[in-house]
C-alpha cells in the first residue's frame, strides 16, 4: 500500500466561497480512480490558507498513475494554487496494524 500526500496554499478567498467548489461532483472523479482505496480531504482553517487531500492507494503503480494522470496536471497548471507540495510514502504495514489505522487488509490491533 503507497499514501500520496498533497499539499497546496489555496487561493485568497473567503472560506464561504472556497467551501462552495466542494461538492459531490468534486468527489465523483476519485470514486473511480484505479487502486484508490480512500481520500481524506484536508482544510487548514488558519489564515494560511493550506489545503490538500491524503490518498491511500492499493499499490505504487497506481499511485503513480494517479500523479502521471489529469488530476494532478490540472492542480500543477493552476495558477491559482501556489506552494504544490507532492509526497508518496509506503505505508509500514505492521505498524500501522499495532496503531488501528483505516487500512484495508489490516486486522485491528488488540488491545
Amino acid at each position: 500500500m503507497v499514501v500520496v500526500q498533497i499539499n497546496y496554499r489555496r487561493p485568497d478567498m473567503p472560506k464561504a466561497e472556497w467551501d462552495a467548489r466542494y461538492s459531490a461532483e468534486t468527489a465523483a472523479p476519485f470514486v473511480s480512480l484505479p487502486g484508490l482505496q480512500w481520500k481524506i480531504w484536508l482544510d487548514d482553517p488558519s489564515d494560511a490558507q493550506l489545503s490538500g487531500g491524503i490518498y491511500l492507494f492499493a499499490d505504487r503503480a497506481s499511485a503513480q498513475a494517479y500523479l502521471d494522470g489529469p488530476i494532478v496536471a490540472r492542480m500543477r497548471a493552476n495558477s491559482a494554487l501556489s506552494d504544490l507540495q507532492i509526497r508518496i510514502f509506503d505505508v509500514r504495514e505492521n505498524m500501522s496494524e499495532i496503531t488501528r489505522a483505516p487500512v484495508p487488509g489490516l486486522t485491528a490491533a488488540v488491545e
